[in-house]
């Protein structure tokens, strides 16, 4: 199978579990995840299968949403409430001064990535270097917080909802406004409802694909790789044209039939479209090539 299957991951799996058991489901062993979301935490993670793979990379790189309780007045070596407890502080500051603190995250900011986490430093995990009891020298990295809605605000606990850009650690935005406030905090739980256009409530539980696989109903819920690009104009490559297409070669405009009506054609410099075969199947998206005047394969999925 081929396709995106949008995946709600329980707290307790972590997401290379989530892969391990779809392959057993879908009885196949090609498939990836798009983005680590830590053990304890749960919510949207979507699932790439069979030539969608190709799709993990671009889909990694979307916006993520997030719902987190943030608990002041702690620090772990974790930055969440499953890590050793280093420090307590009381919380002096009151629930408007902790609100300006937060929203003041708002916008780019440089994160400095926690020690428990999967990046790699000269090869080697974060985490496994994290449990040896080694810390390295990280390089803090620029992310941007595009939003923070605080639904509740009950000291010690602050429950938000958080829009940002990838490679944001909400436990280490939930670590830098505890040392702003003074007072220390942590990640107490966290639910990603959204990760690029995959939300939470179309997630399916393992249980929920598990049973509609033994149904032979497990199409139903799997997003054909083409979706993604929605956006985009669609063309259909002519039949005289189709052996360039199946060998991956650039496609001049004579090649193609528009799907998109022909009014709504514009094509500038590195515009993106949709190709299709005659016979429906999705080769991938071409790119416009304006001096050269053709469209180049930027990404395809297409297989004999």
């Amino acid at each position: 199978m081929d396709g995106i299957l949008n995946v709600y991951k329980q707290p307790g799996f972590t997401s290379f579990d989530v892969v391990a058991k779809l392959r057993k489901i879908c009885g196949q062993k090609k498939i990836g995840h798009t983005g680590t979301l830590d053990p304890d935490a749960s919510g949207v993670l979507p699932v790439c299968l069979g030539n969608a793979t190709k799709l993990c990379d671009m889909l990694t790189d979307k916006d993520k949403e997030y719902r987190a309780v943030l608990y002041l007045g702690r620090v772990t070596d974790t930055q969440d409430a499953s890590g050793k407890t280093l420090k307590e502080h009381p919380v002096l500051l009151k629930a408007g001064q902790i609100r300006q603190i937060i929203l003041s995250f708002v916008g780019e900011y440089e994160q400095l990535p926690p020690m428990y986490s999967a990046l790699k430093v000269n090869g080697q995990k974060l985490c496994d270097l994290a449990r040896a009891g080694k810390e390295v020298e990280r390089m803090p990295r620029t992310v941007v917080i595009h939003s923070i809605h605080i639904e509740q605000i009950a000291l010690p606990y602050v429950t938000m909802t958080v829009c940002c850009s990838k490679g944001t650690y909400i436990r280490t935005l939930c670590h830098d406004i505890g040392q702003m406030a003074g007072c220390g905090g942590i990640m107490e739980s966290l639910v990603r409802t959204r990760s690029g256009r995959f939300c939470l409530q179309d997630a399916y539980k393992l249980s929920q694909i598990e049973e509609l696989s033994q149904k032979g109903q497990l199409e139903t819920i799997l997003l054909s790789t083409d979706t993604m690009f929605a956006h985009l104009m669609a063309a259909c490559v002519k039949p005289e044209a189709a052996r360039r297409a199946d060998n991956g070669n650039p496609l001049l405009l004579e090649h193609l039939e528009w799907i998109t009506p022909k009014e709504r054609v514009f094509l500038k410099e590195g515009q993106q479209i949709r190709l299709y075969g005659k016979d429906g199947c999705f080769y991938g998206i071409y790119s416009w090539q304006e001096k050269e005047c053709r469209l180049k394969p930027v990404k395809l999925f297409f297989t004999h």
